[in-house]
């Protein structure tokens, strides 16, 4: 039941995320002018509508996306010199403008989308996008600054028995051959806060981390607070190889992809984690790194989209850090709300960042710049109002519309491209998934 509750939320909240895209869409069309005849969620047949002055408003039995009908998205033949309809492509440029005209009323051409100025079309075509955006830095804000960032904490959560090389398992089992670890030869526990080091108060676990690493084999004075006292002992960090570090506590990885690694003092501790709250101020910068990210991912979407191909029908294992259909992503909400050891606030902090997240991914991925997403119609409106300022500067007479009508064939080929993705995933996803544990 609770696994069911998680996929519930979660489809929820797609669905909450792909009728305000929509809205975003919709609103500053209507604004300017523009007739808006349908405004959907989901696609296929439809399961309830309603219509309230002259737009349509309906719920679709597939939720897996949604679309506004803009009146007029492409320009009569006319307006763009009657171009000819020979050969397959031609047919199909031809057959979507007649579509296009057919819905625009008579005398209300003016109210056609394809007649908006180029900054109009660009509000309305970014709208939903950044209706994502605008949701995704929503959900941060309140994650971050009502419940907090998990951070590393001058708290012990774990004391290590010995010292494991870097090339092992971190968590196999201590042998007698292993080097014994100071923080637990030192008598440190599990709870334990660490006040001071070497005489300079600790603050934060990034501190308390540079200063242990910078003192390989020099003993020096620890302070703790145990069970609310204070409490006293000497240590000496080991010199041993370790990961190197960045500024954020991060591990550098070398040009192989491997983590770099250095002789620096070590104690054998690990920190337990504290949710900081964050000022509001955090939450665009966290989702301008976490969208970097996604373009990042979407830059190399071939080479992800073969490597997924090739975990999912040979025995190669699937990359945890690779791309994820519905299917998977239901399975992350189902497996977090069922999961025991979270608490209800942990689980609602979960479902939240997911649904953020998946916010994150529907703005950066619909700013391909390719038709049928909303980036290929930036595109078109772009290039359109560049030709129109190049005829201007030149003196030129002020040219036509741009044919956006000849791009419906290269939407076709994408629709087909991202179905095909869509399949795969769905396969991968059934039958290898990626879990959670």
């Amino acid at each position: 039941m609770e696994y069911l509750v998680g996929v519930l939320v979660l489809v929820v909240g797609v669905l909450v995320s792909i009728a305000l895209h929509e809205v975003g869409h919709m609103v500053p069309a209507k604004r300017f002018g523009v007739r808006v005849s349908h405004y959907m969620v989901g696609f296929g047949p439809t399961l309830w509508s309603r219509v309230r002055g002259e737009t349509e408003y309906g719920l679709k039995a597939i939720p897996l996306g949604g679309f506004v009908r803009l009146v007029g998205m492409y320009p009569p033949a006319e307006s763009v010199g009657n171009p000819s309809q020979r050969g397959f492509f031609g047919r199909v440029a031809a057959d979507a403008r007649e579509v296009s005209a057919a819905e625009i009323l008579p005398g209300e051409d003016a109210r056609a989308f394809y007649r908006l100025s180029t900054p109009k079309k660009l509000v309305v075509m970014l709208g939903g996008p950044f209706m994502n955006l605008l949701i995704a830095i929503g959900l941060f804000a309140v994650l971050l600054s009502g419940f907090g960032l998990p951070t590393s904490s001058t708290t012990l959560d774990a004391v290590s028995t010995c010292v494991i090389p870097v090339s092992e398992d971190a968590d196999r089992t201590c042998t007698p051959d292993d080097t014994p670890a100071p923080a637990a030869a030192a008598g440190l526990r599990p709870g334990d806060r660490v006040v001071s080091f070497d005489g300079v108060a600790v603050e934060e676990w990034t501190q308390l981390q540079a200063l242990i690493r910078a003192s390989g084999g020099e003993e020096v004075e620890l302070v703790l607070e145990r069970d609310g006292e204070r409490v006293t002992t000497s240590i000496t960090p080991i010199t041993a190889e370790r990961p190197v570090l960045d500024d954020e506590g991060q591990i550098v990885l070398g040009p192989d992809g491997e983590a770099r690694t250095t002789q620096v003092g070590f104690l054998g501790m690990t920190p337990a984690s504290e949710l900081v709250r964050q000022p509001l101020s955090a939450a665009p910068a966290f989702v301008a790194d976490a969208t970097w990210r996604t373009f990042g991912v979407i830059a190399n979407l071939p080479s992800h989209v073969a490597g997924l191909a090739e975990s999912a029908f040979t025995s190669e294992p699937r990359d945890r850090e690779g791309l994820v259909g519905v299917v998977g992503i239901g399975r992350f909400a189902g497996e977090i709300a069922a999961n025991e050891e979270y608490s209800a606030t942990e689980q609602f902090q979960s479902l939240l960042s997911l649904i953020a997240s998946l916010n994150i991914a529907l703005f950066a991925f619909n700013l391909i710049p390719l038709l049928p997403l909303d980036g290929g119609h930036v595109v078109g409106a772009l290039w359109e109002g560049a030709r129109r300022q190049v005829a201007r500067l030149r003196g030129l007479p002020r040219p036509g519309p741009f044919d956006t009508a000849r791009l419906v064939p290269l939407a076709y080929g994408v629709f087909v491209l991202l179905a095909g993705l869509g399949l795969l995933l769905v396969y991968a996803d059934l039958f290898k998934p990626i879990t959670l544990g």
